[in-house]
């Protein structure tokens, strides 16, 4: 074996070690899947989506407990799509899957004037979609291919443009209470999804009605998130880090912590002590 093969090998090796250990403890840390789930892996042709369901299904052999994969697409009838893809490699891989077809891409470029941000519609609809195969099929978990980088981009983009510290949850309960979403991939980092992607050679399809929107706020936050990274390492993992250790009483929320009714204990007040020893606030 040439040296080049040895350490293609090593490294996908480790990237392998590396993102099913992130998964796996996504998975132990929310409780995503529990015996007997049957678990939709939502496959769009992307990246992320493809390295999910590689790690799933590995740790689907491994596992202490049964679950179940079906691996669905939504054909949004975008132009020029390569619907062949995904059913060829899914077959090829030997996994149970179905396709949904939805014209949503006719939808959105009906309703979104030419030039404006067509993802938040487009989200809606396919997530209404999914949420309702899901609901029909016997679906216990709806598995998306959102990761670390993901998170962190969502949580700048409702600071800076919404006014709210939010972000993806790593497992959410839908609006109706109906379905579980879960994002296995919440502690990968987006740059190891990358290149584990590319060195499986996944059949990468490009979304033609997003990925040509060059000036998304989205893309604002990826290349600052990107600069960060270069020029302090460590400090997106410290960023993922604050988002679960969050301390309700040193923010200003008052829904979330009831600053109103905050009570001094006075137990410990000598009352025959100088009251003017003390600053007065109305000197300050």
């Amino acid at each position: 074996m040439s040296e080049s093969i040895k350490k293609s090998s090593l490294k996908f090796n480790k990237l392998h070690k590396r993102l099913r250990h992130g998964v796996g403890d996504a998975i132990a840390d929310y409780q995503m899947i529990t015996a007997g789930d049957k678990v939709m892996v939502c496959l769009s042709g992307g990246k992320d989506s493809y390295v999910m369901l590689t790690i799933l299904l590995n740790l689907q052999k491994t596992a202490p407990i049964d679950f179940e994969i079906i691996a669905v697409n939504l054909d949004q009838k975008q132009p020029d799509f390569p619907e062949h893809i995904l059913p060829e490699y899914l077959t090829e891989i030997g996994v149970p899957f179905h396709i949904i077809n939805h014209d949503t891409y006719s939808i959105v470029k009906r309703i979104i004037p030419e030039g404006k941000t067509t993802c938040s519609l487009c989200s809606r609809l396919r997530r209404g979609s999914l949420y309702a195969y899901a609901a029909a099929n016997g679906v216990t978990k709806i598995a998306l291919g959102h990761h670390r980088d993901d998170i962190l981009e969502t949580f700048f983009l409702n600071i800076f443009y919404g006014g709210k510290l939010k972000a993806m949850p790593p497992k959410l309960l839908s609006d109706d209470k109906k379905n579980i979403v879960i994002r296995p991939l919440a502690y990968c980092r987006e740059k190891d999804i990358s290149q584990f992607a590319a060195l499986k050679k996944f059949p990468i399809i490009p979304c033609n009605l997003c990925g040509s929107q060059t000036n998304l706020q989205r893309q604002v936050m990826k290349s600052m998130l990107e600069q960060w990274d270069k020029q302090f390492p460590g400090r997106l993992e410290t960023i993922f880090t604050s988002l679960k250790n969050i301390a309700p009483s040193q923010l200003a929320d008052t829904e979330l912590f009831d600053f109103i009714n905050l009570q001094q204990d006075l137990t410990h007040i000598n009352p025959e002590a100088d009251t003017n020893s003390g600053l007065n606030i109305l000197e300050l």
